[in-house]
């Protein structure tokens, strides 16, 4: 089975507010093969009805679970817990064991940045993103 020339399979591990957000939008584009994984059943009702991806209950941590969730076809793989230490471990398993080409990993702690960085994995801070963004907002204004 050949696959679309703009889709990707997508893996989301961590299905909070972040993950079920990107999940739900990368879904309603259709083009895309969207898993989501998550440790708790519950997390899953963060996703819309209309989300047409696949949910896997489990730790990502484990190959197991990520061999189970076809990371061998993926495309990109974006860690998005609450949990550094748990980000980086996915996201390092994912690009050494499994050559996933895109990993990205959701950074809460910016000074941790570097390490991510040695290790060829792409970070999102949303603490960085957000100070960015307010401290545009004040000089604006000319404070």
């Amino acid at each position: 089975m050949s696959r679309k020339i703009n889709e990707q399979y997508i893996i989301i591990v961590g299905c909070g507010r972040l993950g079920a957000y990107l999940a739900n939008s990368l879904s309603e584009r259709k083009e895309n093969s969207v898993v989501v994984i998550d440790r708790k059943d519950t997390a899953f009702q963060r996703l819309k009805t209309s989300f047409s991806g696949f949910m896997v209950e489990a730790d990502a941590i484990e190959s197991e679970v990520l061999k189970n969730a076809k990371i061998q076809k993926a495309d990109v793989l974006v860690a998005t817990t609450n949990d550094d230490n748990t980000n980086i471990m996915i996201a390092q398993i994912a690009k050494s064991l499994f050559n996933v080409n895109h990993v990205i990993a959701r950074l809460i702690d910016p000074s941790r940045e570097r390490v991510y960085s040695e290790l060829g994995i792409e970070t999102i801070s949303p603490t960085a993103l957000s100070a960015i963004e307010i401290e545009r907002l004040i000089l604006e204004k000319g404070v």
